[in-house]
């Protein structure tokens, strides 16, 4: 079973735009992408879960990945796979 994908995001944020590229190359076709600028409430939920401010802020399953940097790192380590297959423990 695919882990559920959340994309915190703002609009015209190219870095989100880059990140939500390269999980829907990777297969994610439901990606719960929530626009932070739209709703106060919802930053306010981003920055509860994940202790940042900007945008992106990605989640794979209950796992905060971090920003796109964070993501990308993931995908050339080989570990983002494992971690959007499921697994708890990318490692």
């Amino acid at each position: 079973m695919a882990a559920k994908v959340t994309l915190y995001s703002a609009a015209g944020c190219s870095y989100c735009r880059r990140a939500e590229e390269l999980l829907r190359g990777k297969g994610v076709s439901e990606l719960d992408r929530i626009e932070v600028d739209a709703s106060p409430g919802q930053l306010r939920r981003m920055i509860e879960r994940s202790g940042r401010r900007s945008v992106p802020q990605i989640f794979i399953g209950d796992a905060h990945v971090g920003g796109f940097d964070d993501l990308a790192a993931l995908e050339r380590s080989g570990r983002l796979d494992v971690l959007l297959a499921g697994s708890p423990n990318p490692a």
